[in-house]
């Protein structure tokens, strides 16, 4: 995958231009970005690209954290909801 398959708006090339960008605005910048990935297309291979494009050259960037971020695995979750999550509860 290239760089324009990797970010087909420019989305997070332009966040590593706005100085004094914020975590949270990266991370809005980012849900905007995946949402524009076509169908089909591996999210983790085009944060790779993102990654060695941009995140190596600037790694204290807010949107270099979040890019790393995409790559690690979610938490498991820690409470089950609905009726199964209240009978764990009760004595």
């Amino acid at each position: 995958m290239d760089l324009a398959e990797a970010d087909p708006k420019g989305l997070v090339r332009e966040s590593y231009r706005i100085d004094g960008i914020t975590g949270g605005e990266c991370r809005s910048i980012f849900m905007d970005w995946a949402l524009s990935i076509p169908v089909g297309r591996s999210v983790p291979d085009a944060v790779r690209v993102l990654i060695a494009t941009y995140a190596v050259a600037e790694p204290d960037h807010p949107m270099s954290t979040v890019l790393s971020q995409a790559l690690t695995d979610p938490e498991p979750p820690r409470r089950r909801g609905g009726r199964t999550g209240r009978q764990a509860l009760t004595p």
